[in-house]
């Protein structure tokens, strides 16, 4: 592994070659160009020496996406710093513990974030930025505000003769050094950082520009819909298509399905990546009202013309995802199968992939010509994957993969770290799934508990039963997923509702009540929508867990 290429070398190559070029747009906002981008990683490099940031350092990010949280990422790692990528639905509870447990020194916020956080929980970052102009919301450093205020003084002498192509030394990072911790959770009782070195995210980018880059246009356009703080939109949305010479478009609002689907037609990229919900709802809301007409049933089951309808249905799907994009990748999840089985009937490009935060994140993927129905692709290259099982084409085991893309293990979390990488190097995901002879990987279904939120955003059940079944009258719980909905099944705590001579009304109101104190704890997409009371008590493992595959 070392002998691959320094990762930041990519940034590099890509700013120099395409330095006239529209880089990142933040939709129906401003434009920068590549030039524009390495200017501001230079203003930015400025403020970091000037607060005494060394290599290796923490830096960390959270706000929408945008181009700037783009400039901000990349700075850090041009750097030679360790960038913390948070999700901005994150609560400032869930900010302070992150920023607070990985160490971070600086701090990069958006106007949406900003008001949710308080620099006094925070006591060892000495710079808050604004994302959107790179102000000092707060500085506990006169160098660096001194830095700030002086800041086109100091770019303008450290470069008299302008800006250069030439002028661009950035760190050479080396494949296993440290680059990323990314967060799979908020809460510190639940914390895991995956740190992330140099190779993996080497290891995406080669992957992506090989097998998919190789399909697209020069100058491509990709709409970054996905939240970058998470490792499926930063890798397949923003490092790849960066790092390619592409044209990025930031969406910076919230995804809601009408939304996507203006900017789909306004961007029109050249390839479509989503979670299965953003799929299935344009499908059911857009496509699906136009083409379940009587017309279209009576048509389709004539064979003389049932191909030129389905080409048509086709064509009317691909408007949809804006006209021009090779293939439409979803993951995070299984695509409905109905929705599935619909786009494969059609000939639409659809495909699957699958990964983790700890690979950074795929582990399988196909292009659509050889995607499989129900499956999430085959190995991608540097990674080896197995299935433990006697029989893998029929038996389901465990998912364990090793190669390029593996973590380095969790921050501060040596126990955690040797409970998913064994001791020949084998990552176990925690997914069940069967293989192939070919190499088609099929999930059955999750070791783990995690739950996949509306845009990607990973939601861990525990976290929130933790705060739950504290709360009155609940004895246990189980939060469960219906549809894009979150559900607590709640056992009560009989013998205290007997005591207090509460009837079933008064347990309903009670439940409610909890409901609604919990979600002013928790962030937007992992609030619960209903809950459901569980009269017999869970079901459990001889460890006294529940069973939470019977109450899927």
């Amino acid at each position: 592994m070392n002998d691959i290429p320094s990762f930041n070398s990519y940034i590099e190559n890509t700013i120099k070659n395409n330095w006239l070029l529209d880089a990142l747009t933040d939709y129906k906002g401003t434009t920068l160009q590549y030039h524009d981008v390495a200017r501001k990683i230079e203003k930015l490099h400025i403020m970091m020496e000037a607060a005494g940031i060394q290599k290796g350092d923490k830096i960390a990010v959270c706000g929408r996406n945008s181009a700037h949280w783009a400039v901000a990422f990349m700075a850090t790692i041009t750097y030679g710093a360790v960038v913390v990528p948070i999700l901005h639905e994150f609560n400032g509870e869930q900010i302070h513990n992150i920023v607070n447990h990985s160490g971070s020194r600086l701090l990069f916020v958006g106007d949406y974030v900003v008001n949710t956080i308080t620099a006094d929980e925070m006591p060892d970052v000495e710079g808050i930025f604004n994302l959107p102009d790179f102000s000092l919301f707060c500085s506990r450093n006169d160098q660096l505000t001194y830095a700030r205020e002086h800041l086109n003084e100091l770019f303008g002498h450290k470069f008299p003769n302008a800006y250069r192509k030439e002028d661009i030394h950035w760190h050479v990072d080396t494949a296993d050094e440290l680059a990323m911790i990314n967060y799979t959770s908020g809460t510190t009782g639940f914390s895991k950082g995956v740190m992330l070195p140099y190779r993996a995210l080497w290891g995406n980018v080669d992957f992506c520009q090989r097998h998919l880059g190789s399909h697209m246009p020069k100058f491509s356009k990709t709409l970054s819909i996905l939240p970058m703080a998470h490792m499926y939109g930063m890798a397949i949305e923003f490092l790849f298509p960066f790092c390619s010479g592409y044209h990025l478009f930031f969406l910076t609002r919230l995804p809601s399905p009408a939304v996507i689907a203006e900017a789909f037609k306004e961007v029109c990229p050249d390839v479509v990546v989503a979670v299965p919900l953003i799929i299935e709802k344009i499908i059911r809301k857009r496509v699906f009202p136009k083409i379940q007409s009587n017309a279209y049933k009576i048509l389709l089951q004539m064979p003389v013309v049932s191909k030129k309808v389905k080409a048509r249905i086709c064509q009317e799907v691909y408007a949809a995802f804006g006209g021009r994009a090779y293939e439409v990748i979803v993951g995070g999840a299984p695509l409905n199968q109905e929705i599935e089985a619909f786009l494969k009937s059609i000939d639409f490009p659809i495909t699957v992939g699958y990964g983790t935060t700890e690979c950074a994140p795929l582990i399988s993927f196909s292009d659509y010509h050889d995607f499989e129905p129900s499956s999430c692709g085959t190995p991608v290259d540097n990674m080896e994957v197995k299935i433990l099982s006697s029989d893998p084409e029929n038996i389901e085991g465990e998912i364990v993969t090793r190669g390029m893309h593996v973590m380095l293990g969790y921050y501060k979390n040596e126990k955690a770290t040797k409970e998913a990488i064994d001791s020949d190097g084998w990552y176990h995901t925690g997914d069940l799934a069967t293989m192939s002879a070919d190499g088609h990987i099929f999930i059955r279904g999750r070791l783990k508990n995690m739950l996949l939120g509306a845009n990607g955003q990973n939601v861990y059940p525990e976290e929130i039963e933790d705060k739950l079944n504290s709360m009155a009258l609940v004895s246990e719980s189980l939060i469960v997923q219906r549809g894009d909905k979150l559900v607590a099944l709640v056992h009560p705590d009989h013998d205290e509702l007997k005591s207090m001579g509460l009837g079933e009304e008064d347990l309903l109101n009670v439940m409610e009540q909890n409901r609604q104190e919990l979600n002013a704890q928790l962030p937007v997409y992992s609030k619960l929508q209903a809950f459901e009371i569980q009269e017999e008590e869970f079901i459990k493992t001889p460890k006294k867990s529940i069973k939470r595959y019977l109450y899927k």
